[in-house]
């Protein structure tokens, strides 16, 4: 009977994750650093509300294609991008694109906190600032004040935000750094290892902040962490030498995945 009734639920959830609609479309996505070819045709589909990890060993792609998705990688002298990425029904690399305006619907998260050398409230309100999304200062405080709510960071800074966002300890600046990202009301949060930096006290607060933000926002992290994926993600996709090897359930793919290089990752066989 148990047995059943674990069978029944596990396709409920399939069925649910389903029918979530795709934020982000990736067709064929090739990525050239100079002849180096880093990336071979990958299609991967990012859905609404959901926390996708990226997973595979070091230079296996996972945070090229990343980069790709609010072209960070136009930042890199050299670098070509071939193929398709979708935000809704807007083609990202479209040559009329605002990428300003882009990198506001798509934010980043880093690997290594880096708030500006500025007040807290000057990093949570530069975003806003500068997309004129505040009409008045009573607005801009609002935002900067919802911002670090949703970063859980409000009730620690709230007297002192006219203090430097740098002297925060490493997992205060990581969430101020969530909160500037989130004060521009993007659609979707992208984060390269956000948590490598961090102590495991820190980390857990992240994480914990993850699964909040996806009720507002659609997720894609870059992990190096089993555990991590296995705890904040819904879906997962697996990279190695530059393809993606398979994407599923994240449930699915740490209990049954369906490629053994898969299997031989999440059991540490190498990587």
């Amino acid at each position: 009977m148990n047995m059943l009734t674990e069978a029944a639920v596990e396709k409920a959830l399939d069925q649910k994750m389903s029918n979530v609609p795709y934020k982000m479309i990736g067709k064929d996505v090739s990525v050239y650093y100079g002849e180096k070819r880093a990336l071979f045709d990958v299609s991967l589909n990012v859905r609404e509300n959901t926390v996708t990890a990226l997973i595979g060993p070091s230079g296996c792609g996972k945070s090229t294609f990343l980069r790709c998705l609010n072209r960070m990688n136009d930042t890199i002298d050299g670098c070509r991008v071939t193929g398709k990425i979708t935000l809704d029904t807007d083609d990202v690399y479209d040559p009329d694109i605002d990428v300003v305006e882009l990198r506001a619907r798509v934010g980043m998260v880093f690997q290594k906190p880096n708030p500006f050398p500025k007040t807290i409230y000057e990093n949570v309100s530069y975003g806003p600032r500068i997309h004129g999304l505040a009409k008045s200062k009573a607005d801009l405080d609002q935002i900067v004040e919802t911002s670090l709510q949703r970063a859980g960071l409000w009730n620690e800074v709230k007297d002192r935000v006219h203090e430097s966002g740098t002297g925060l300890s490493g997992g205060q600046q990581q969430r101020l750094c969530i909160a500037r990202a989130v004060a521009v009301s993007p659609e979707v949060i992208l984060m390269d290892e956000p948590c490598s930096a961090l102590d495991p006290i820190a980390t857990a607060k992240v994480e914990e902040l993850i699964h909040e933000l996806r009720e507002n926002y659609t997720i894609v992290i870059v992990t190096h962490s089993m555990q991590q994926a296995a705890r904040v993600s819904q879906r997962t996709a697996m990279f190695h030498l530059g393809n993606l090897v398979e994407e599923n359930d994240t449930d699915k793919m740490f209990t049954n995945p369906d490629d053994p290089r898969t299997q031989d990752y999440i059991m540490g066989r190498f990587g």
